[in-house]
């Protein structure tokens, strides 16, 4: 079940403007990528601190990331979980809870309570269930604060990007009406409360001389670089997701694709933990996994930002990681970053396969083609042999994992180590990260369904 603070699907203001290629591939490994694309704009979006990067090379079925607001990405997720069922409370939010060894008791907002045998705290980076948890929050203070805002303005503005010595600031239009996009840093840190109009005319004003004659604002918020990182995931039966784990400057449009991969990579796991095929302990691998992926953002957002500055010495910097972006490799290996397709988790020494994204390959099953996404439409976990029919014996765990034999004669690349030696055989998650490597023996792979899918 889900508690959503807001009544409605209704989303105001400025979130999210798009999906990033693995984003794009996790939906895709559900069947649903097809309703966001065909709602969006396909581009080449990958950049570090506005520095371009071209994917299109790459070697992904979505070699490019996707412009689409997030009130459109979350309608399209929300008519998905409609069609599974999945029951949401919506007007209130969890207020406290108390956990004991069975489950967790929860308190809404509206006065009434709920049993679970887990919570998932999804709340946001001020989050009341890490607060409560009394999960710590390190990290780094904010340095700049920024406005964003949907407002009408009486004057044709300055459109376009700009940076200077205080931050980056940006006008835009958008399609079908008067209403524009406004983001301007504002010149101190320090500001209490929601923002004002009168904060963003201000603030506009020190940037550009003029406010443009700014009014009726459909929405103004701010938000600062200020990063952070829960110091642990899990508490016992309270976990942590999305900005409740990390919060970050949104350079590099990461926040949302890294909280659907926390989403991705946790529900999984919960699923098997609650129908008792694994034991508690697999749900430690979530930290395990998904802390150094958020630390990686949080670091690579904190240079960003140092690279957005127009001081002088900064200008030359940038100049300087331009001209090395526009090499080969450099370029690949932070647009691999930057475009989540890098992801490796350390299940051990190994094929390069190991731990790492499953290529979406077009395989020959019994005299027709089907693509490994197709495969993970379920969710459930997948051996893939690629062998001889017959070599792989997983009887224990028939119920849980589909065997599948196929053929496959093409080459097998990864983003950034390109060309790696084809597999004999492998085993996927349902998340899509590879668990297990054959190379023509069963070794390992009694071991690798035990740990990831439940004892025989």
């Amino acid at each position: 079940a889900i508690v959503e603070r807001r009544a409605s699907q209704d989303l105001i203001g400025s979130r999210s403007g798009g999906l990033h290629s693995r984003t794009i591939e996790i939906l895709d490994q559900r069947g649903i990528a097809d309703r966001f694309l065909s709602g969006g704009q396909v581009a080449q979006v990958a950049g570090f601190a506005w520095i371009r990067l071209d994917i299109s090379d790459f070697p992904t079925r979505h070699p490019y990331g996707l412009g689409l607001w997030q009130h459109h990405i979350e309608r399209i997720l929300a008519g998905w979980i409609g069609e599974l069922e999945v029951p949401i409370y919506r007007g209130r939010e969890v207020s406290g809870f108390a956990q004991d060894e069975s489950g967790v008791d929860i308190e809404l907002s509206d006065g009434q309570s709920m049993r679970a045998a887990y919570l998932v705290g999804c709340d946001g980076g001020r989050s009341v269930i890490r607060k409560a948890a009394g999960i710590e929050f390190p990290g780094w203070d904010p340095t700049a604060s920024t406005l964003i805002a949907q407002v009408e303005m009486a004057q044709e503005p300055e459109w376009g990007l700009r940076r200077d010595a205080v931050g980056v600031h940006a006008l835009s239009r958008f399609e079908g009406g008067p209403v524009r996009g406004v983001l301007v840093t504002e010149q101190h840190l320090g500001h209490i409360g929601e923002p004002s109009l009168r904060d963003l005319s201000e603030a506009l004003i020190a940037v550009y001389g003029t406010d443009y004659g700014v009014h009726s604002p459909t929405s103004i918020s701010r938000f600062t670089d200020m990063t952070r990182q829960a110091a642990s995931y899990r508490n016992r039966r309270v976990l942590l997701a999305g900005d409740a784990a990390h919060v970050h400057p949104p350079v590099g449009g990461q926040g949302l694709q890294i909280g659907v991969q926390d989403a991705v990579n946790l529900g999984w796991k919960l699923a098997q933990v609650v129908k008792e095929t694994s034991p508690e302990s697999l749900l430690d691998t979530y930290h395990t996994e998904r802390h150094p992926v958020a630390a990686r953002v949080l670091r690579n957002t904190m240079a960003q930002t140092a690279l957005l500055r127009s001081d002088d010495r900064t200008e030359a910097l940038r100049d300087t990681m331009s001209e090395l972006l526009s090499l080969d490799e450099p370029r690949k290996r932070i647009a691999a970053m930057m475009s989540g397709l890098d992801i490796h988790y350390d299940l051990g020494e190994g094929h390069p396969l190991l731990g790492r994204r499953m290529p979406d390959l077009d395989l020959a099953i019994h005299g027709g083609t089907e693509r490994v996404f197709t495969l993970l439409h379920d969710a459930r976990p997948l051996l893939l042999n690629l062998g001889e029919p017959g070599d792989l014996d997983i009887a224990p765990w028939r119920e849980r994992v589909q065997l599948i034999n196929a053929k496959y004669g093409g080459d097998w690349e990864l983003p950034v180590l390109g060309k790696v030696t084809a597999p004999v055989a492998v085993l996927i998650r349902p998340d899509g990260y590879v668990a297990w490597v054959g190379d023509g023996t069963d070794r390992g792979l009694r071991e690798a369904l035990t740990t990831w899918f439940g004892s025989p």
